[in-house]
């Protein structure tokens, strides 16, 4: 796509960034103008505070107004905020719009982070009765914060942004890829996309089609996609939100496609909602969608809704929830279809090289320490030191508990004291899993201070539990792995 196909022209775009800037229109600008307590309140929707704020009008005031306020404001004020960028190019462009006797947003221009801009459509609550675009394009909405935490982030050559959307994935592996692509099957999509792009100084090679269908061939060190995932019957109305895909079929499709897009060693993560059907397992059923990849998954399911409060939710995101045929519809199919409930989460995948790779899919809904990307790539840190090892390569090395790790137990008093009935082991940091446990996992838990090698600790075990050195050894191995995977126990590597 050409870099110049946005919604301004290439001057004005820069005339854009020079506006903003001069206006100190950034997300640390209007919290200094507004102050803690306003800068909150807008947050939550409440526009009060910051109309008393801005009631002067200078630049920044104006700004305020109409791209965080949604006012509609005199078409000098918005000159004079807007300048040097020509008002007749705005509003060519959409920037703005007329409104009544006055101008407002004609886009979602919304400061994000220390100094960005993203570029999206408004939302549908901003606009209630005006129907979105069949290619509404979303700004940073939940989802979109979702995979940003969730993105691992090493410093790489090529990073691939499937359904790119505004742009706001690309924006960040511009910060640690050489080279960015991003696709969208959207042609409105990647003008927004190139918009912001270009308003943030970066330059990413911008490609129109279908998920995979414009980069087929090509491989890349990291990708990452926050796809069309809604689940249903394939009927597609809105395509940010819709894949016209069946069911759960983009997450599979998207697994399938992974092998051929990852460099040895690369990573790729994506959104994905799944279904619960009565009867069946719903852990089997995402893990058979890595059957044959050769990679290794892990998949975290993050929430879990019912059909009807999920077709509520994506029928209110774009304005249709008084469409009660609409509603009936969807909920039928799942009704068909035996879905339960659909289950939210992130899929991380990584081209390991090895014979036999690693899958796990489980459930992960308790608060973690962010960044969670932080805590994915640990994961498969732990997974690469453990697959180097053997039995006699765990019982050789020494471990050392996590920092911070508690004790939780239950017991009830009886006529000889209290009874233990359940101990759990407690993370306070990192994943914060919890995991039952038996008094001997305790005790090596318990020894696990980095000093001896773990075949000498269970020696001592043996010795005290009167069991046999060998047997216990044989036991350990398996638990010690789990342990390791799971971050309660770390190898001492100095």
């Amino acid at each position: 796509m050409d870099r110049h196909d946005m919604l301004l022209s290439p001057a004005g775009v820069d005339a854009l960034r020079t506006a903003l800037t001069l206006a100190r229109f950034t997300a640390n600008g209007i919290a200094d103008r507004l102050g803690p307590q306003t800068t909150g309140a807008v947050a939550r929707n409440d526009y009060r505070a910051a109309l008393r704020a801005t009631e002067d009008r200078d630049r920044l005031a104006t700004l305020i107004r109409v791209f965080i306020c949604d006012q509609t404001e005199p078409e000098a004020a918005l000159a004079d905020a807007l300048a040097p960028l020509a008002l007749d190019e705005a509003l060519a462009g959409g920037i703005v719009e007329r409104h009544g006797d006055g101008l407002r947003a004609g886009v979602d221009l919304e400061p994000y982070g220390d100094d960005w801009w993203v570029l999206a459509d408004v939302p549908a609550s901003a606009r209630p009765g005006r129907p979105l675009h069949s290619e509404h394009v979303l700004g940073i909405g939940g989802a979109t914060q979702t995979l940003i935490s969730a993105a691992v982030r090493p410093v790489v050559d090529t990073a691939l942004d499937l359904g790119t959307g505004s742009g706001v994935q690309a924006l960040h592996l511009g910060t640690h890829a050489r080279r960015v692509t991003a696709t969208d099957v959207s042609e409105r999509a990647l003008r927004f996309a190139a918009t912001t792009a270009a308003l943030n100084g970066q330059d990413w090679e911008l490609l129109r089609g279908d998920m995979v269908a414009p980069v087929a061939g090509r491989r890349f060190d990291l990708v990452v996609s926050n796809p069309p995932f809604v689940v249903g019957p394939g009927t597609t109305t809105h395509v940010y939100r819709d894949s016209g895909r069946v069911g759960d079929a983009i997450g599979a499709e998207l697994a399938a496609a992974a092998p051929d897009l990852l460099t040895e060693g690369g990573t790729m993560q994506y959104l994905a909602n799944w279904v619960h059907v009565t009867g069946e397992d719903w852990a089997e059923r995402v893990t058979g969608w890595f059957a044959g990849t050769g990679l290794d998954a892990w998949v975290i399911q993050r929430e879990v809704a019912d059909p009807m409060a999920y077709v509520n939710l994506w029928l209110t995101d774009v304005g249709e929830s008084a469409d009660p045929q609409r509603m009936a519809a969807w909920l039928d199919w799942f009704d068909a279809h035996k879905v339960e409930a659909i289950g939210f989460g992130i899929v991380s995948l990584r081209r390991s090289g090895h014979d036999q790779p690693v899958v796990r899919v489980e459930d992960l809904r308790q608060r973690v320490e962010p960044p969670l990307g932080d805590r994915i790539g640990e994961w498969f840190t732990r997974q690469n030191w453990l697959r180097a090892r053997d039995t006699e390569g765990l019982l050789a090395a020494r471990y050392r508990a996590a920092e911070g790790l508690q004790l939780r137990q239950e017991a009830t008093m009886c006529d000889d004291g209290w009874a233990v009935d359940r101990q759990v082991l407690a993370m306070p940091r990192g994943l914060r899993w919890s995991e039952e446990i038996d008094p001997l996992v305790l005790a090596l838990v318990g020894g696990a201070d980095g000093r001896l090698p773990l075949r000498d600790q269970l020696a001592l075990l043996a010795a005290a539990h009167d069991v046999a050195p060998d047997e216990l050894a044989e036991a350990a191995g398996p638990i010690v792995a789990h342990l390791v995977e799971r971050g309660i126990v770390e190898p001492v590597t100095d």
